[in-house]
């Protein structure tokens, strides 16, 4: 995927106006530990398959992965959906969603262990579990 610097400043533009912080993506992620949120998921359209995401893999529908806007890469999160109690764990190893109100994009086989794609959100609660 080609992001040009536009692309790149009305990002940190968007984050800084939702009062977004942008974390260090190098390091352990330890302190985040225990962190939580409570919010909106989403899931990976299938174009996407193939791609780079932005810690340079390419993304696989078939892997438990995920994009937070601000958690280090490599970290382990719990997501759980509120309606079933249905959990599952994703490595963080891309950025986004960068839609107001969303808090995690999932991977297809993610969100689909925890809901139905048919329903496209889910409202869900993260945990940063390692």
């Amino acid at each position: 995927m080609h992001i040009t610097v536009k692309t790149v400043l009305a990002l940190l533009l968007l984050a800084a106006i939702s009062g977004c912080s942008i974390a260090p993506q190098t390091g352990s992620g330890g302190k985040w530990v225990g962190h939580k949120e409570t919010g909106k998921a989403s899931y990976y359209a299938d174009k996407f398959q193939g791609r780079k995401t932005a810690n340079g893999e390419i993304y696989k529908a078939g892997k438990k992965t995920a994009a937070h806007r601000t958690l280090p890469f490599g970290s382990q999160v719990k997501v759980t959906n509120v309606r079933n109690g249905k959990s599952v764990v994703v490595r963080i190893n891309d950025r986004g969603p960068f839609v107001r109100g969303r808090i995690i994009d999932l991977s297809r086989s993610a969100f689909s262990s925890i809901g139905s794609t048919r329903d496209g959100l889910l409202n869900v609660r993260i945990e940063v579990v390692k």
